[in-house]
C-alpha cells in the first residue's frame, strides 16, 4: 500500500505518484532557492499557482524569501480511478515550515495534484492545512471514489458549499446560511475577527469592508465513509481599508506582508488599501440524511497574492 493508511491507494499508483509528487517538491524548492519565477510557476496551478505568484514578486521586490516546507516520509496518497482528463490525486502529508532553516510545528496538510491533460505534467493545484482530522474516505479496489458536484443527498450540493461558506464568513449567524454551516475558525470565527477589525478602524475614522468569494479554480470531491464528501476549493478574501467617500486623507498603513505586491514602492494609501487573499480550503459535507449535521470547514491554508494603495 502506498502510504499508512488503509484507505491508500494501492500498489498501480506506487511507481507513478510517489515519484510526481516528490519531483514537484524537489523542483519546488530548487527553483525557490535560484529565484527561478518561470520555473517555479510551471509547478504550479489553480490557488497554488496564485500564492507562489505573490511568492516570487515578493522576492524580486523586497528579496523576501520564498518559505520553505519539510514534509514527512510517508504521505498517504487517495486517488480516484478516472478515465479520461482531467486527472488528479490528493496527498496527505505532514508538513513544517522552515524557519531560520530549521523545521517549525508539524502540520497534516492535504495537497492536492492534477493533470489536465495527457502531454501536460503533473502540476500542484493547492495545499491547505487540517484543523480536524480526515475524514474516512470511500476506496473500492484501491481507489478512493470521486462525489458530484450536484449531488444532492448531500446536505449541500459541493458546487455551493464555498459561496455558501462565505455567506457566514461576511455576515456571521446573522446569515440563514449559519443553520447548515458549522461554527468555526473559517466561517463564524472568520467574521469575528474581521468584524472586530473593522471597529478597530472605524475607530480611527476609516471604513473596513471585507468579501469572501469564489475564485476560478477547480474544485475536487470524495466520498467519505458516512456517505458525505470531503469538498477541497478555493476562495478570495478581498478586504478594503479607506477612507470615507475615498476623499484624501493620512496615509492608510499597508497589512503586513502586502508591501512587497504593491505594483509600485511608491504607491501610498492616501485614500484606500486593498489587501487581497488566495485561500485553500477542505469542508466535510454530510448526508442529507445525517441527524442535526452542518457542513464542517477541516482545512484552510491562505497567503497574501494582491495589494494596491492610492
Amino acid at each position: 500500500m502506498l502510504g499508512s493508511s488503509p484507505a491508500a491507494l494501492g500498489s498501480p499508483g506506487r511507481g507513478v505518484l510517489r515519484p510526481v509528487r516528490s519531483a514537484l517538491v524537489c523542483q519546488s524548492r530548487a527553483a525557490a532557492a535560484d529565484g527561478d519565477q518561470e520555473a517555479g510557476l510551471n509547478l504550479d496551478a489553480g490557488a497554488a499557482w496564485a500564492q507562489a505568484k505573490a511568492q516570487y514578486a515578493a522576492l524580486a521586490s523586497t528579496g523576501t524569501a520564498i518559505p520553505g516546507y519539510q514534509y514527512g516520509s510517508k504521505p498517504t496518497f487517495y486517488v480516484p480511478a478516472l478515465t479520461g482528463y482531467p486527472q488528479w490525486f490528493l496527498a496527505e502529508v505532514p508538513r513544517a515550515t522552515e524557519a531560520n532553516g530549521r523545521p517549525g510545528a508539524v502540520v497534516d496538510t492535504l495537497m492536492v495534484f492534477d493533470k489536465l491533460k495527457a502531454d501536460e505534467p503533473w502540476t500542484l493545484n493547492g495545499t491547505t492545512a487540517l484543523q480536524q482530522r480526515l475524514p474516512a474516505l470511500v476506496v473500492h479496489d484501491g481507489y478512493a471514489v470521486t462525489a458530484s458536484t450536484t449531488d444532492a443527498a448531500l446536505l449541500l450540493r459541493p458546487e455551493v458549499v464555498g459561496a455558501t461558506q462565505a455567506a457566514v464568513a461576511d455576515e456571521g449567524t446573522a446569515n440563514p446560511s449559519a443553520a447548515v454551516i458549522g461554527a468555526g475558525p473559517q466561517t463564524t470565527g472568520l467574521y469575528t475577527a474581521q468584524a472586530a477589525h473593522a471597529g478597530t478602524e472605524s475607530a480611527q475614522g476609516l471604513v473596513y469592508q471585507w468579501l469572501l468569494e469564489g475564485a476560478p479554480f477547480p474544485q475536487f470531491e470524495l466520498q467519505t465513509a458516512d456517505g458525505g464528501a470531503l469538498v477541497l476549493y478555493g476562495m478570495y478574501l478581498n478586504t478594503t481599508t479607506e477612507h470615507h467617500n475615498l476623499v484624501t486623507g493620512s496615509p492608510i498603513p499597508v497589512p503586513a506582508g502586502f508591501t512587497p505586491l504593491l505594483a509600485a514602492p511608491t504607491e501610498i494609501g492616501y485614500h484606500a488599501v486593498y489587501a487581497n487573499w488566495t485561500y485553500q480550503f477542505a469542508a466535510v459535507d454530510p448526508p442529507l440524511t445525517a441527524a442535526n449535521a452542518k457542513i464542517s470547514v477541516i482545512a484552510a491554508s491562505g497567503a497574501p497574492t494582491f495589494g494596491h494603495a492610492f
